[in-house]
Order: structure tokens, then sequence, then C-alpha cells
């Protein structure tokens, strides 16, 4: 896939004139989603006179090109492997190491009933738009724009950026992010709540004054593929997924209750390479009915070659320099031998089309005892 050109326009850098009188009424998630997609909000939101503004226009348009050119070039091709290769969906999707990443989530298993998310970046919030300081919603759009560049581009984020990025307000965190990625996705947010997991891995209302020192704190958003489809859930936490960042936390009992779900893992920094992520990685591999996943995740010894088939996908060509020590000779022997299906798309850290890899590992059904 050729490099999505990224230029935040100028727009972003101008104040917002003439806003409206603020109103008293109170933006349905969905219309501020909508609103920072640029997309048109519904005509009796308090946003919509907000739209009439030539530089919400102009943010508008620049949208509608990039995301049009990201579905072109890359969500389409992912959307049709997604129906030839990943047949039988579980109802649960598990995407350790995501961030805001809502868009290949819903890209690569669209059906699920629930997707749980994860990173180290804050869920945040995204507030009344409508009452912002004057001029401080140019530099929020602008913000978004930024946040979005890598994985619109190359397809993952780069986590250096994510700690400043999405950590200054007043628009700050995933959850704007993942909002977008939604919409965009042609998707229609009903509900959003912020929820925290307790010692036992339930999520409770984050107000909850039991779960306020909760290690695994998030979002929930509901949503469905237009007004009247399926609602569909998505949770992120914002949790450290070390080994002793788990110990603190009740977020894998809370994935636990979930059962057994598909996993997709991309551009994990190899962390589950270590020996520091060894209870995540134990974890994905033993509620995992299927791992769609880069080499970034994890190593192939790690499975246990009488409870998986492996399909190679795309061509392994190692990984880029900055993670030395993570090649994988049997990786390297399964692409040489196992007749890897092409990829029509860039993904991971090696971005370009036709030097990603992916690795489609499947439970091997157990007999049923008679």
């Amino acid at each position: 896939m050729s490099i999505i050109k990224f230029i935040v326009p100028a727009l972003c850098l101008l104040a917002f004139s003439d806003v409206p009188a603020r109103s008293a009424e109170i933006s349905a998630p969905d219309d501020t989603a909508r609103y920072l997609a640029g997309l048109q909000p519904s005509a009796s939101s308090p946003l919509a006179a907000l739209t009439k503004n030539p530089n919400w226009q102009q943010h508008a348009k620049y949208f509608d090109s990039i995301f049009a050119q990201n579905e072109k070039l890359h969500l389409s091709p992912i959307r049709e492997f997604s129906k030839a290769q990943l047949t039988s969906p579980r109802d649960t999707m598990f995407y350790m190491f995501a961030g805001p990443d809502a868009l290949h989530a819903v890209a690569f298993f669209p059906n699920a009933a629930t997707y749980v998310l994860s990173g180290l970046e804050p869920a945040g919030e995204i507030p009344q738009l409508d009452r912002l300081p004057a001029g401080t919603l140019p530099g929020s759009l602008r913000n978004l724009a930024v946040s979005m560049r890598t994985l619109l581009t190359l397809s993952f984020f780069r986590t250096k950026d994510m700690k400043s990025e999405l950590r200054s307000g007043p628009v700050y965190g995933t959850l704007p992010l993942i909002s977008v990625f939604l919409v965009r996705s042609g998707k229609t947010i009903h509900e959003i709540s912020f929820v925290n997991i307790d010692a036992e891995g339930v999520a409770r209302p984050a107000n909850d004054a039991g779960v306020k020192s909760s290690n695994a704190k998030g979002v929930k958003v509901v949503f469905s593929a237009g007004q009247d489809g399926r609602k569909q859930t998505l949770y992120y936490f914002s949790t450290d997924l070390s080994d002793s960042g788990l110990k603190a936390s009740g977020f894998l009992a809370f994935c636990d209750k979930l059962g057994m779900g598909d996993s997709f893992v991309k551009s994990a920094s190899y962390l589950m390479h270590s020996g520091n992520f060894a209870t995540v990685r134990k974890f994905l591999l033993e509620h995992s009915a299927l791992i769609l996943q880069d080499d970034s995740g994890i190593p192939l010894g790690y499975f246990d070659a009488k409870k998986w088939r492996f399909q190679p996908l795309g061509r392994y060509l190692g990984p880029i320099e900055i993670f030395p020590g993570t090649y994988q000779p049997q990786m390297s022997e399964l692409f040489r031998k196992g007749n890897p299906i092409p990829l029509d798309f860039g993904i991971g850290y090696r971005w370009r089309k036709n030097e990603s890899n992916m690795l489609l590992a499947t439970r091997i059904a157990e007999p049923k005892p008679n």
C-alpha cells in the first residue's frame, strides 16, 4: 500500500468565528463523534449550527478525503480478507496493545458482539464541544487529525507520539479517536459510559467509590451498524499488560468472563517476545479460538503445534531494525513451506503492500468424549 499523504490543513490553526450562543441541550454521543469526524450531526443537535462555519467545512472535506483513500487502499481489502478467511467468528474479540484502534477491530471482525481493546493511554473524554472556551475547538480538531496520522498512513500508532498527543485537552484520550473511527466506519453510537474493573473482574461505573483506585480504567461504547442494526459493545481499558501490572488488576478476570474469543495483535512492539509479558501471552493462547497477528505478537515457538493450525499470510521479511533480536527462524521456515496467502493490503510495522506478514492461527477442536 502506498503511503497516504497526510497534511494537516491550515484551517485547524484558525479560530472559529461566529460561534452561536451556548445551548443548554446536551449533545448526543453520536452527534459529537460525527462532528469531530467531519460528518453532519443530526439537524436537532446543538452542534448543527457549528457546521456552518467554513473552517469546520474544510475540516470535513479534508477528513472525507483521507478516509476515502484509506477505505479504498486499506480497509476495503481488509474487509474482503475477513469475509474470505475469518469465516467462523466468535462473539468476543480481544485486541491487546490496541490503543484506540477501533478502525481495524471492526474491519477485521465486523460481527463481534463485544470488543475488548487495551493500551496505556487514558480513555479521556469528549466534552460538550459547543461549550468549549472560544478558540479552543480548532486546536482540538488539529490534535485529533495529528493523532490519527500514523494509523491512517502506516496502519499503526507510534507509542511515543500517543503519550503526548492523547494526554492534552480539552478533547483528549482514546475515546475521541475511537468514536471518530466508529462513525467513519458507518456505525451509530448509542451510549458512552465510563467503567472501571474491580479486583474480581467486574466492570463497574467509574463513579463507584469501590473502583476509583482501579488499575484498569476505561470506557464502554455501545454502537450498531446504522440506527437499527444489532447493538455491539466496545470496551477500551487503560491498563498495564506487563506481568507486574496484571497482578494489580482485574483486567484478565474481566476478559475471562467473556469466554473464548478471537484475538488480534498488531504492531505490539514485540512485547510478548519477552518474559515480562508472559501472563497476557498465556491468556491469549488459552482463551482464543483464533489468533490473527503480525510477527510482533506471540512468537511461533509458544504455540503448541498439536493444538493449532497455521496459515501464513503475506511475506515474512523479519522485524524492522528498531526491534533487534526478534527475528524468528521458525516463522521464516513456516512462510517458506506453508504456502502463504498473498495480502492485498499493508499492515503492521512493515506497512507497505507486499512486505507485510500475518499469521492466522486457528485452534484445532479437541475430540468430544464418548
